[in-house]
């Protein structure tokens, strides 16, 4: 039950941070070396990170624009249903306000 509260994750992550930090630790390389990869590294992921924010924000305008084509579509078909039944409506009463027709 200790997993569903989420003590695992938490467990998981500190586990994560201690072996990223013996990683560090005793790495091959200078803390200077370090420090300028881990900068790299920061870098390349904050421009990835912009690159699919920007493709994010490319993708829901289309799918906003889709959307209101879509929302502007039924609207129009909704017009034109309406207008027919209005007009299939004007059509009937008209027939029996003045009497069925005449057979001579």
């Amino acid at each position: 039950m200790s997993d569903r509260d989420g003590s695992g994750f938490a467990w998981f992550l500190a586990g994560l941070g201690v072996g990223a930090a013996v990683g560090i630790l005793y790495a091959p390389q200078s803390g200077s070396e370090t420090r300028e990869a881990l900068r790299a590294r920061a870098e390349e992921g904050r421009e990835y990170m912009k690159t699919r924010a920007r493709d994010a924000r490319s993708q829901a305008s289309e799918w906003v624009d889709k959307g209101r084509d879509v929302v502007s579509q039924q609207k129009d078909q909704f017009k034109a249903a309406y207008e027919a039944g209005r007009q299939a409506y004007q059509e009937a009463t008209s027939e029996t306000v003045a009497g069925p027709p005449k057979n001579l």
